[in-house]
């Protein structure tokens, strides 16, 4: 008779894969935090590590340098917003309706810790041609609310407007959630997000007395406010 078959006490190739992946996201996330909490150049690898209860040779295991964990923090906050604005957009429903959730999945992102590493780091300490993947990245995110910009005004539901600088409007005060919001305050991700959609789509929908020249008389207006402005000399 011959004996059981010894155990294995290494775990198969696909678990071993799935644990890298696990540790591989912690150190990614525990960067991002640092990186949030103290910026990229005051947050240290040797805090990483601490925090993580690990040796800072270990970290290297799962990225190369500091560059590269900053790197992969954005890229992954930028994937995140990419992907959920992208999965919307398939998505039915009205192009109003498509953009509300759109924006309230970009809100709730920027609140994470990816997402807000996207915002309050950024791309600016990487080189020349990461800034380059990432700022495709974010040129990607930026065509994504044009075109659903767009398509609510062919529809009638938002007023004629730039549809360029209304989704540099929409990113820019969504994103801006990532510097003030904080986990401990009074309102929740979901609130914060709902309040500010809300407060950007506002400003868009059409009025009534709109008229396909809202653009025209917006234009109008402002140049008249900047001669106002010229005769005060200010």
């Amino acid at each position: 008779m011959t004996s059981a078959q010894t155990a294995s006490p290494w775990p198969k190739q696909s678990e071993r894969q799935k644990q890298r992946e696990m540790k591989r996201e912690a150190v990614l996330r525990t960067a991002a935090q640092l990186f949030n909490e103290k910026g990229f150049h005051a947050a240290s690898l040797d805090e990483v590590a601490e925090r993580l209860h690990v040796t800072k040779p270990t970290l290297y295991y799962y990225a190369k340098n500091k560059d590269e964990i900053l790197f992969e923090c954005v890229r992954t906050g930028l994937d995140m917003m990419q992907n959920a604005i992208r999965a919307v957009s398939e998505s039915g429903g009205t192009a109003v309706e498509k953009l509300q959730a759109a924006m309230f999945e970009y809100a709730m992102i920027v609140t994470m810790d990816f997402g807000m590493c996207v915002v309050r780091v950024g791309e600016d300490s990487l080189t020349p041609d990461n800034r380059k993947a990432l700022r495709h990245l974010k040129a990607g995110i930026d065509r994504e609310f044009r075109t659903l910009i767009e398509q609510a005004i062919d529809e009638g539901t938002f007023a004629p407007c730039n549809p360029k600088i209304a989704a540099f409007a929409v990113a820019g005060g969504l994103s801006w959630i990532a510097r003030w919001y904080r986990p401990d305050g009074p309102l929740s991700p979901e609130e914060v997000a709902q309040q500010t959609v809300a407060t950007l789509l506002a400003g868009l929908y059409a009025r009534p007395e709109q008229s396909d020249g809202g653009q025209r008389d917006g234009a109008t207006a402002t140049r008249a406010h900047q001669k106002n402005r010229s005769r005060r000399g200010g």
